[in-house]
């Protein structure tokens, strides 16, 4: 994480190694069990952010390139889960405390 913010600086934005950098911190919110809803956030946000990058400086025929888009969906998807599954424990939850005050 704290080599990210040099990379950027010091290489810039376009950089290959920028670029695998920050698609590495995202894979490790991603991958990590701990990994909060924010952190799945975050991991998206980074990727949409990079991956046209990736796609016009590296060409989408880049192996880098094709796995940040590939990375990208696959984080979509999980967040997606994350969120679904959280809006569905919030409604149990819910339910929960109404059948608690009806008894």
């Amino acid at each position: 994480r704290k080599n990210i913010p040099v990379a950027r600086r010091v290489l810039g934005e376009n950089n290959f190694i920028t670029l695998h950098l920050r698609c590495n911190y995202a894979q490790s919110l991603c991958c990590d069990a701990a990994a909060t809803l924010d952190d799945h956030r975050e991991a998206v946000a980074t990727l949409e952010e990079i991956e046209p990058t990736a796609r016009r400086v590296l060409g989408s025929a880049n192996p880098l390139a094709a796995q940040i888009e590939r990375e990208l969906q696959q984080s979509q998807e999980v967040l997606r889960a994350r969120e679904a599954s959280v809006d569905v424990t919030a409604v149990c939850a819910a339910l929960d405390a109404m059948a608690v005050r009806k008894t």
